[in-house]
């Protein structure tokens, strides 16, 4: 189990973990740019990303969340909901996205929510500290953590980067067509796939069952073992 924050700051070997892909994520309630939110009540019956910054008036967050709210409507066209996460107050919040605004040339309403998380306590609760950048209190930073939940509230993916790096939202939106994809088809998508590009199928698919769900044709690349492993077919409809 995860420890609480009060728990981390007496002892700081506390067991402390990341949600597990699969589990349910979990429900918290919290003070954001919109007002309280109880998390599952807000996800609804949507995809979301919850991704979680270092604090505010920092320089790589500023251009995170910058690009965040440019790419907003390939998020709602993918029906993805979008919620941050930084340890500092709603009123810095609010603050911060002034300058965030004005740096990425975004005005106009805020397109997504910013959590609140100025005792730590999310942060310490989903294990996204990044014990090796400090705060100029000598705390730990929150890292920059994505969460991918499904409709399902389940955790469907989890990226883990240092403070000192900034993350790329074109993969993360690839990422999400690749999850909507294959929680509904029975294919893989192979490296470096981007949306409309061919598929894998899964190695449970039977051969004897390929034409039915595959009736584009499939592709089965030749390897030296012989076995017939490698199958692509176009991306399924």
């Amino acid at each position: 189990n995860a420890c609480s924050s009060l728990d981390h700051q007496k002892d700081p070997t506390c067991t402390i973990t990341m949600p597990n892909l699969g589990d349910e994520f979990p429900n918290f309630e919290a003070e954001t740019t919109i007002g309280t939110i109880k998390f599952h009540e807000w996800l609804g019956g949507s995809w979301a990303i919850l991704f979680s910054h270092p604090a505010d008036y920092t320089p790589v967050c500023t251009t995170e969340l910058g690009v965040a709210a440019k790419l907003a409507p390939e998020f709602a066209k993918r029906g993805v909901k979008m919620i941050a996460l930084s340890c500092d107050s709603v009123e810095d919040h609010n603050g911060w996205v002034k300058d965030i605004q004005s740096y990425s040339q975004e005005p106009g309403s805020w397109p997504y929510p910013i959590i609140s998380d100025k005792n730590r306590e999310l942060a310490v609760k989903f294990g996204m500290l990044d014990p090796a950048e400090k705060d100029k209190k000598g705390l730990p930073l929150t890292a920059r953590v994505v969460f991918i939940i499904g409709p399902d509230k389940k955790l469907k993916l989890s990226l883990l980067y240092p403070a000192t790096t900034g993350r790329n939202f074109d993969e993360i939106l690839r990422v999400i067509d690749s999850l909507k994809l294959t929680a509904e088809k029975k294919v893989a998508t192979p490296a470096n796939w981007k949306q409309g590009e061919r598929c894998m199928v899964l190695p449970s698919v039977k051969p004897e069952d390929v034409p039915k769900l595959f009736p584009k044709g499939v592709e089965i690349a030749s390897v030296p073992s012989g076995k017939q492993y490698m199958r692509f077919t176009a991306q399924p409809e």
